[in-house]
């Protein structure tokens, strides 16, 4: 039995696992019935990013390196739809705070500091 108290069922650290060994828990977490969690109890493999490394190098499903919310979508389209959504969303955000702040600005200072489209900047 190991320091922690856990011993893992004929598993030795570093022991290398067969490719057709990986493509299967990749399959069964990719068939969305298991979790990563799950997979490591069910095979007792130890580690926490082995199944991950494995996933990102033999999954059908686009695995960053990030750490995202949720699992990936099938479709690697409706994921980059997603994710680009997500970005414009917060640029929207960002727009909108930028322009409460012009919007402070000006009365606060009394100056006028969007400028009308067509306008020519006077040289000093």
């Amino acid at each position: 039995m190991s320091k922690s108290g856990k011993e893992f069922k004929g598993v030795v650290p570093g022991e290398k696992y067969s490719e057709a060994f990986k493509l299967q828990v990749v399959k069964d977490y990719e068939s969305g019935l298991y979790t990563m969690a799950m997979l490591k109890r069910k095979y007792c493999i130890p580690g926490h990013s082995t199944i991950g490394r494995w996933l990102r190098k033999y999954g059908s499903l686009s695995y960053g390196t990030y750490h995202s919310k949720g699992r990936p979508m099938k479709n690697k389209d409706h994921q980059r739809i997603k994710e680009l959504e997500a970005a414009l969303e917060k640029k929207e955000a960002e727009l909108d705070a930028f322009k409460k702040f012009i919007n402070i600005a000006e009365r606060e200072l009394k100056i006028k500091i969007v400028k009308k489209s067509g306008t020519k900047q006077s040289k000093k």
